[in-house]
């Protein structure tokens, strides 16, 4: 039986292996840019793509995927900002409920809209808590939910956030500062969060050097998402890959 992502997500974590995912934005990217960032990704071992943005606007996300494919093996994940970003092309679906905001459309009700759409596209559906941290900078994350962002020295919300959002049913947790922070998530929130929470945990925004993410994965992510900044140099993508899977494996 073939394993699903969810449980090499699992997997790795289970021993302590820690993953690089290159996030790409459909609107921000050409034929020609996906080829490059392909060839580069599957040189440094990315473990996989995640697709979407808080506000696509393009409508060639099933050819960003389709290529994407049709070029490496990489699993493709979506990162969907909303109800209309669902391509069966992809691998699966990270089904985001804004647990860190008090917002009902982004915890349930986008879902009951996108429900159907969703079940009958065949993705492999990952319940995903979505927590946005405050990065020192207004993003479109934070301005699209219409959310007021956890406090970026507020370690207790945030573990207390996740906690809440495994103990009902979500199967991962994902940090995100939003693209363009100014500051990256702090190690001791990561560090607070990991310590309580079992499920996977998923750190993006704000990462724009192989030390941050090197130091991300030490203090517990799971799974490092970089964006922004492999947009401005994409020869980022092989030095965080190196440096997130150069941390020691601890298991326990």
């Amino acid at each position: 039986m073939k394993e699903t992502l969810y449980q090499d997500f699992t997997h790795k974590k289970k021993n302590g292996k820690k993953s690089f995912a290159v996030l790409i934005d459909p609107d921000k990217v050409d034929a020609a840019q996906i080829s490059e960032l392909t060839s580069l990704a599957q040189d440094a071992a990315v473990d996989y793509f995640f697709l979407g943005g808080s506000l696509v606007i393009s409508n060639h996300l099933d050819e960003c995927i389709q290529q994407i494919k049709s070029l490496c093996n990489i699993p493709v994940i979506l990162f969907p900002g909303s109800p209309s970003q669902v391509s069966k092309h992809a691998d699966a679906l990270l089904y985001l409920s804004l647990i860190s905001g008090r917002n009902p459309e982004l915890l349930i009700g986008q879902h009951v809209i996108s429900a159907p759409l969703v079940r009958k596209s065949g993705l492999e559906i990952m319940p995903t808590g979505y927590m946005v941290i405050d990065g020192g900078a207004p993003t479109t994350v934070s301005y699209i939910s219409n959310a007021t962002p956890i406090p970026a020295d507020k370690n207790e919300i945030a573990m207390c956030t996740a906690m809440a959002g495994e103990m009902l049913g979500m199967k991962l947790i994902y940090m995100d500062a939003g693209s363009g922070a100014k500051r990256p998530i702090t190690e001791s929130m990561i560090s607070c969060v990991s310590k309580h929470i079992e499920v996977p945990l998923i750190i993006g925004g704000g990462i724009t050097d192989p030390e941050k993410a090197y130091l991300n994965c030490k203090a517990g992510a799971d799974v490092i998402v970089v964006g922004n900044a492999i947009e401005k140099n994409s020869a980022l993508i092989r030095e965080i890959s190196s440096a997130v899977h150069s941390v020691p494996v601890s298991v326990g």
